[in-house]
């Protein structure tokens, strides 16, 4: 399906505001924040609306200058936003402290009592949404966030089987989010990955969902995970991943791999510095991917399609990339090596 044809992606999630101090200072010192508007699933909208294709945002926002803020962004990047439910509750939010020399960044999550998290399945637009859509784009944060996350995350994923719809699932797992109300993701996102066509995912989430220590060092490992995969979850037929080497927080060593259950196919390492901002990259790398399979490409073009989004991603701030086909056309990835 290429970007004209029919069909539209949905992409279902809690959004989330992001504040960042400047480079450099501590929130305990800061006295601006600058705002970007984001979400692992909104930000892969934004980057297929960019691409110049149909994308739907489903979510649920406050009805107050912050949600209306995010529905904002959503809409300058070409998102359909008809499916955003104005519910009560709060904007969620998070802390972004940039990495600066030798001190690592740091996340501080503030999401309790958000309007998404507040919601039940009635309260969003998930059958409107989803019906005649190419793919459903979801992720493991959303379980992750407690019972009612789950209700929400199974809810999308009846929709997409009622209406026969393919459904990619990102991992994205998050320990802390899980630790919190003691969930069993294991048994929850193996419950939930059981219909994905599509698994954005290394060996470590595939460990955790088979429960076993699979190893990722090298190609032929990580195609030992990705065939224990696929024989465990019969509905995946395709698989895709990254191989990161932090060097340190201005430096990174990445390749992209995309698994099929007869092929595969892994980019060549690159190297990227310096590194602007981190957050938002693995979303990039999956639009990337999503294009490529929307359009019939091949694994290698899909490969290397998520790995040039996500070089790009690394080198502009914000959560989202907003980019379009032509930049990254223009794109050319032996640049990402040159380090200024």
């Amino acid at each position: 399906m290429n970007a004209s044809g029919g069909g539209h992606v949905v992409c279902f999630g809690e959004m989330l505001l992001r504040l960042s101090p400047p480079a450099g200072l501590p929130l305990s010192r800061a006295n601006t924040l600058d705002l970007h508007v984001g979400g692992a699933e909104a930000n892969v909208a934004m980057g297929l609306a960019g691409m110049g294709y149909s994308a739907r945002m489903v979510s649920a926002l406050p009805p107050s200058g912050l949600g209306q803020r995010a529905i904002a962004a959503l809409g300058e990047a070409g998102v359909d936003t008809r499916a955003i439910s104005l519910l009560p509750g709060r904007m969620g939010t998070y802390f972004f402290e940039h990495p600066s020399g030798p001190i690592a960044g740091r996340v501080t999550y503030d999401r309790e009592h958000s309007s998404f998290a507040l919601a039940a399945p009635d309260d969003l637009q998930l059958d409107a949404a989803v019906e005649g859509a190419a793919l459903l784009h979801m992720s493991g944060i959303t379980p992750a966030l407690g019972p009612r996350g789950v209700a929400l995350a199974q809810a999308a994923v009846d929709a997409a089987r009622r209406f026969d719809v393919p459904i990619c699932f990102d991992g994205n797992y998050r320990a802390n989010l899980w630790n919190a109300w003691d969930g069993d993701a294991r048994s929850i996102l193996h419950d939930l990955i059981s219909h994905a066509t599509i698994l954005i995912g290394n060996h470590r989430d595939i460990s955790l969902l088979l429960g076993e220590e699979l190893e990722g060092t090298g190609p032929e490992r990580r195609r030992i995970a990705a065939e224990r995969a696929f024989d465990a979850y019969p509905n995946l037929e395709l698989i895709a991943s990254t191989a990161r080497h932090v060097e340190s927080a201005q430096a990174h060593r990445l390749a992209a791999r995309v698994d099929l259950k007869d092929s595969a196919a892994q980019t060549d390492e690159i190297r990227i510095a310096p590194v602007v901002d981190r957050i938002g990259t693995g979303d990039a790398f999956a639009t990337g991917v999503l294009c490529g399979w929307l359009d019939g490409a091949e694994p290698e073009q899909m490969a290397r399609l998520g790995l040039k989004l996500a070089a790009m991603k690394h080198g502009r701030p914000g959560d989202a990339l907003a980019v379009t086909r032509a930049e990254v056309e223009a794109f050319d990835l032996a640049g990402a090596d040159v380090a200024r």
